[in-house]
């Protein structure tokens, strides 16, 4: 298809109409120029194809398919290769059923454990989020599918998720919410982006220009299509000039008689209809070119791939040398969970799966296992004799293992959870077992962090997440140690929702919401405040143990535009082989502006042998030591000294060593009479030209000093700091120096012509 010639011989009217969906989940044909039409599909974790044959095809049962973990397990696994192999399976499947467009990955940033989609999203921390993505986005496209990078922007909350503004200052925008999906976007070219629901500081993400046009195609180089989130379109017309090509749904042609009417009333040159036309008939002609429905794909392969993908992403969070457990042993296996998983989440993500694996049927002849049942999850109600039945299972086993977590109705998409709590039924089901099974362990299934007042009466946790349709083999693979558990957390488990950083004002007032703490988002926040949580960010163990050592920087010193090698070295010093996690963060020492303590700049997933040493090495760039400086709306590094930090966690830091960097140019400066001292001596250049001056008044303060037993450094420390926080016009009244006001401001403007010539 040549796309400029076919939009040429368009109407306006067939212009307009390609801008909006068929239906649900097509956008429209125009046959008598031989454009198809194309499907898209829900994901981003398993193909969710709603059954075409039915009417009203937007609410039927989509069909059967494999539900590999969702993105908050994905995560925890810090395995690009292993999320970009899930990427192309699920990228046959759309081939095979016609699919052009995957509906994913959602890459918002996890703000507060309360969000009820936080299952479908990766991390708290936007490098974790963006590689996530992009291993994702690159899988699936590697099929010559399209991807949907979702939701763009900021939004982190499903209360008012329709009408409220997410108001955030530029500097953490860019460091944060916008840099989950810029790397992603730059790196792995999705073929789209979902624009989400809410505003951003006061304008609606469907009509923002700033983020759609200005940020994402002028910045990033984006050159695919933006569609809407489904509903999410506020002024139709305002959204086509802002950079929204697509609709969806369609409107049934009310909007696309309002673009018409603006042509032809001059209120929207038809150059940019032409422009949103070509992008999606770019997209389509991609697909089309590639298409190959005669695709074959093993469900039970893909099934397979899911559940090794499962066992990839566990947290091992708690073992008192309890796990592995020994096979053909007596245990206990308790919770509802064990015999019917919460493996995935609710809403437009859920997935038909053609079978699930529970663990309770998975363990038959690997050990001789007891059910008992323990809660209802359809109601959190305390039943005593289901406790009773569990006690006594318990007591005869050698360990028992409680399947636990969130029932579907604590989290799904459409509402905030109110609290971060487990059901109470299920609390006292553990509290009640672990007082008569000292070898207890929680499976957690859930996909936000929770609140666990049994954590200490328990001698094992494993957070499984939602761990997909192959969960249950991969729980007992990893309980009874046919898999070494190697997955690590995406995000903090803070002990208590109130010491969230956006606790105080996650919902907001009415529709305005107030990202107050700023950078500080999850780790970040609670590693600068050294605030104690219930487990931190990067933390999960393994039965095996690594040893780091032999950290090596390329350099000790470099320019902002220089790189930096990094490399460690990782031993298995244990008895079995496993996966190790290497994270990297960097944090500048002694920072002239408000920085987190540390920012995770690197991870690579890796696997020993026993007595096996690998060497790790990391690349840094500019980006690495960089924080984004309003003043020149541009990332920037300034000199001084940071340190590279080697961890098991965000707390578990290893190896660390520093390098100076030095920026390659100063950050604009204009001196005035009120620039303290303190400024001036960071710019030795502007100094030297006013040294008269200090040093007279230096001089001036000097004389003042009181002499006695003791006084004098104490004085000395006074005068310095004075000196140090005081503004240039001090001198006029602290300095012995012959000078007015209007001299002054003189001397000061010619420094500035001579210094500051641009």
């Amino acid at each position: 298809m040549d796309v400029k010639k076919v939009v040429s011989k368009m109407t306006l009217e067939e212009k307009a109409s390609l801008c909006s969906g068929r239906d649900f989940w097509h956008t429209k044909a125009i046959e008598r120029l031989k454009v198809p039409e194309v499907m898209l599909s829900d994901g981003p974790h398993g193909l969710r194809k709603q059954d075409q044959t039915k009417e009203n095809a937007g609410i039927n049962d989509s069909i059967k398919a494999v539900c590999f973990p969702a993105a908050c397990a994905m995560a925890a696994s810090f395995d690009r290769k292993l999320i970009y192999e899930v990427g192309r399976a699920i990228g046959d499947e759309c081939q095979h059923e016609n699919i052009s467009t995957i509906l994913g990955p959602a890459v918002n940033i996890k703000r507060s454990p309360l969000c009820g989609r936080n299952f479908e999203y990766f991390s708290e921390d936007p490098y974790l989020t963006t590689e996530m993505a992009a291993s994702h986005i690159k899988g699936v496209q590697s099929r010559n599918i399209g991807t949907s990078i979702k939701h763009f922007l900021a939004n982190n909350q499903e209360h008012r998720r329709m009408s409220s503004s997410s108001e955030i200052d530029e500097r953490t925008l860019r460091e944060i919410y916008l840099a989950a999906f810029e790397g992603a976007i730059k790196d792995a070219k999705p073929w789209t982006v979902m624009c989400s629901y809410n505003k951003i500081n006061g304008t609606f993400a469907s009509e923002n220009k700033r983020f759609l046009t200005d940020i994402l195609r002028n910045e990033w180089g984006f050159e695919g299509y933006v569609m809407s989130d489904w509903g999410a379109v506020n002024d139709r017309v305002k959204g086509i000039e802002a950079g929204l090509d697509l609709e969806m749904p369609g409107s049934n042609g009310l909007n696309d008689s309002r673009i018409v009417q603006a042509v032809k009333e001059g209120r929207l040159d038809e150059k940019i209809l032409d422009k949103a036309v070509e992008r999606i008939l770019n997209i389509i002609n991609r697909y089309i070119e590639n298409r190959k429905p005669d695709t074959k794909w093993d469900m039970e392969a893909h099934h397979n791939l899911a559940t090794k993908f499962a066992g990839e992403c566990i947290v091992l969070l708690k073992n008192e040398g309890i796990l592995p457990l020994k096979k053909g042993s007596r245990i206990a296996f308790i919770g509802k969970f064990a015999e019917k998983p919460r493996y995935q989440g609710g809403g437009s993500s859920h997935v038909n799966s053609f079978k699930v694996e529970n663990a309770l049927s998975v363990v038959e002849g690997v050990a001789d296992v007891t059910y008992a049942q323990g809660y209802d999850d359809d109601k959190d109600v305390v039943d005593e004799e289901l406790i009773r039945q569990a006690q006594e299972a318990a007591k005869k086993a050698k360990a028992a293992v409680i399947f636990a977590g969130l029932p579907d109705s604590f989290e799904s998409e459409g509402y905030d959870r109110t609290h971060m709590r487990m059901p109470d039924c299920q609390n006292e089901l553990i509290r009640r077992v672990a007082k008569v099974q000292p070898n207890t362990i929680v499976v957690l299934h859930n996909g936000s962090p929770v609140e666990m007042p049994w954590a200490d009466d328990v001698k094992g946790i494993l957070e499984t997440y939602l761990g997909g349709q192959g969960v249950g083999r991969a729980c007992v693979d990893v309980l009874f140690g046919d898999v070494n558990p190697s997955g690590k957390l995406p995000e903090t488990f803070p002990r208590k929702l109130q010491d969230n950083p956006s606790y105080l004002y996650y919902h907001g007032e009415g529709d305005r919401v107030e990202y107050r703490e700023g950078v500080f988002v999850g780790y970040r926040y609670y590693d600068a405040k050294d605030m104690d949580v219930l487990f931190p960010f990067g933390f999960g163990l393994s039965y095996t143990t690594f040893d780091y050592s032999n950290l090596k920087l390329s350099s000790k010193e470099i320019k902002d535009t220089d790189k930096l090698t990094v490399n460690v070295d990782v031993t298995n010093i244990g008895n079995r082989a496993g996966k190790e996690i290497v994270e990297l963060y960097v944090g500048e020492k002694n920072p002239n502006v408000i920085r987190p303590v540390k920012d995770l700049r690197g991870f690579e997933k890796i696997s020993l042998n026993p007595g096996e040493t690998k060497t790790v090495k990391f690349t840094l760039d500019k980006r690495a030591f960089a924080y984004y400086n309003t003043q020149i709306n541009d990332w920037y590094a300034e000199s001084g000294d940071y340190e590279i930090l080697i961890g098991k966690s965000s707390r578990n830091i290893v190896l660390k060593d520093t390098v100076h960097v030095k920026a390659s140019k100063m950050l604009p400066f204009k001196l005035t009479v009120n620039t303290t001292f303190g400024d001036l001596f960071e710019r030795p250049e502007i100094a030297r030209e006013l040294k008269p001056l200090v040093d007279a008044l230096k001089a001036s303060m000097g004389g003042q000093e009181e002499k006695g037993a003791g006084s004098e450094a104490i004085t000395e420390d006074m005068n310095n700091a004075m000196l140090k926080y005081m503004p240039l016009r001090g001198i006029l009244s602290f300095g012995n120096v012959n000078i007015t006001y209007d001299k002054l401001e003189a001397m000061v403007d010619e420094i500035n012509k001579k210094l500051f010539k641009n």
